[in-house]
């Protein structure tokens, strides 16, 4: 049997808790299934949050192949999640974990339940500034332009590298 195998983005990010306990946690989690190997993972980043007022977010992305169909893969990003005591409350609120699908190959799909590439990537530097240092010349099929290119035309003011 043949195995299609394929390169996608991960966002990771948390805001309750501890923060880095739990992202290296997911990364963990990530390494630990079978169909998905972790190729990459950026630095972290400290960042603003966006929607109702809450602590500040530490956020990082990775790049894993993996042989799971994207709706699959959602599947485990979120058990993973639920793993580490996410509840989802409010859109856009504080949470112990985030992981988003952000690219799946040059996938586009457009579901209910699933869009890839994710919908307000281009607009968050918080996403485009560990991406792209991790997958700097990968192509956004939507606008068909690098991730870099794109991160270079953000404003990165609240984002700042975790030390």
């Amino acid at each position: 049997m043949i195995k299609i195998m394929s390169f996608c983005a991960i966002g990771l990010g948390s805001n309750l808790g501890d923060s880095q306990s739990i992202l290296t946690g997911a990364i963990d989690r990530l390494r630990s299934h079978a169909q998905i190997e972790v190729i990459a993972v950026s630095r972290w980043y400290l960042t603003a949050p966006v929607g109702p007022p809450q602590p500040e977010y530490l956020n990082s992305c990775a790049m894993i192949q993996t042989s799971l169909i994207p709706l699959d893969l959602l599947n485990v990003l979120h058990s993973i999640e639920s793993e580490f005591g996410r509840i989802r409350q409010e859109v856009w609120g504080a949470r112990t974990l985030d992981l988003d699908l952000l690219l799946c190959d040059d996938l586009i799909i457009d579901l209910p339940t699933l869009q890839v590439p994710h919908p307000r990537m281009l607009d968050r530097a918080f996403v485009l500034v560990p991406l792209s240092e991790i997958a700097p010349d990968i192509i956004e099929p939507k606008s068909g332009r690098s991730i870099i290119t794109l991160c270079n035309k953000l404003e990165h003011a609240g984002v700042n590298l975790f030390v």
